[in-house]
């Protein structure tokens, strides 16, 4: 593995639950709950889980989008959760993101020059808007659109042609870490293709690391080096992307990856092995959080909640891997 670019430590972001007139907190949403992750320099790693388990908080929480309750954020060896606001701007520039709804995430006021153009102007880039107008060019050459376009509006645009655009938009300030949070999974297919081999072009070519946030496993298979496995706010298994497909140590991994229609004669047919539905983020269940849906729960599992064990080149959060991890 490559030297850590981004290294989570016990991330947890809950959300109060407010009621009656004065608007008292009776509980918490445990959004994220004491998340560890590692971004190597210059790879993929994926977030991946079902909707609601938290994977986009995570997102938000390591931009400060959102305030974690606590945790550690390192980045080269600087916890940003530590910094104040002013400090933290000398960062911001570093960490980019994509959003999954590219016109929602696109000023329909803006021209696509100042768009791509407003981060540069924030951070210093360029000496004058002469020079920035030429590195928008050379952007919007990089993710295959016609820089005589540049004055158009966002609604001018195809939506595949909108995402390039975020794309752009996140290269101008020259970031290390781009943040991409479910970035094709409102596009075509063949869309989503084109995207996804423009990203693997990017990152070898400006040695950029990824967190891809998402719930399509193709998707996962095709871009990551890692993959990180989230249920109801942990981290429950985190691996190699072939070894995770491959096989996968965790029950609930297991279940995802059998919902994934195939057309290997073998795993055709196959159904999902997840029972019922997840339980509330408020009230999670004590013990292993995925016991109540586990096809391989026996009893200690609503007792005791398991840890992160070591297995091979990753963790799983399962007592079926202790004696793995101990060996």
């Amino acid at each position: 593995m490559s030297r850590p670019l981004v290294r989570l430590e016990g991330l947890t972001t809950w959300f109060p639950i407010k009621r009656g007139l004065f608007q008292r907190t009776t509980g918490w949403v445990r959004a994220v709950d004491g998340i560890d992750l590692t971004i190597p320099v210059g790879q993929t790693v994926a977030l991946v889980g079902e909707s609601g388990c938290g994977k986009s908080t995570v997102a938000l929480s390591m931009l400060r989008l959102v305030e974690p309750r606590s945790g550690a954020m390192y980045y080269d060896g600087v916890d940003l959760f530590s910094l104040s606001r002013d400090r933290l701007h000398a960062y911001r520039q570093e960490i980019q993101i994509i959003f999954q709804d590219p016109m929602g995430s696109l000023d329909p006021r803006m021209r696509i020059r100042d768009v791509i153009a407003e981060g540069m102007e924030a951070f210093g880039i360029g000496e004058n808007d002469a020079e920035r107008t030429e590195r928008v060019a050379a952007i919007l050459r990089r993710v295959q659109l016609d820089p005589d376009q540049m004055n158009r509006y966002p609604h001018e645009f195809s939506g595949g042609q909108r995402q390039r655009i975020c794309i752009a938009r996140a290269l101008a300030v020259e970031p290390k870490l781009v943040i991409c949070d479910e970035a094709t999974s409102a596009l075509d297919v063949s869309i989503q293709a084109q995207i996804l081999n423009l990203l693997r072009d990017l990152q070898d070519d400006l040695g950029l690391a990824y967190l891809f946030i998402t719930h399509d496993l193709g998707v996962v298979r095709y871009l990551a080096d890692r993959v990180a496995v989230m249920y109801l706010g942990q981290i429950v298994e985190e691996g190699e992307t072939e070894r995770i497909f491959d096989a996968p140590n965790h029950p609930y991994t297991r279940g995802l990856l059998a919902a994934v229609p195939s057309v290997d004669p073998a795993r055709r047919g196959v159904t999902a092995s997840v029972m019922g539905d997840v339980p509330s983020p408020a009230n999670p269940p004590p013990g292993c959080r995925f016991h109540t849906r586990c096809p391989e729960v026996f009893e200690r599992c609503s007792r005791e909640a398991p840890e992160l064990y070591a297995v091979g080149d990753g963790r799983s959060r399962c007592f079926l891997n202790e004696s793995s991890s101990r060996s």
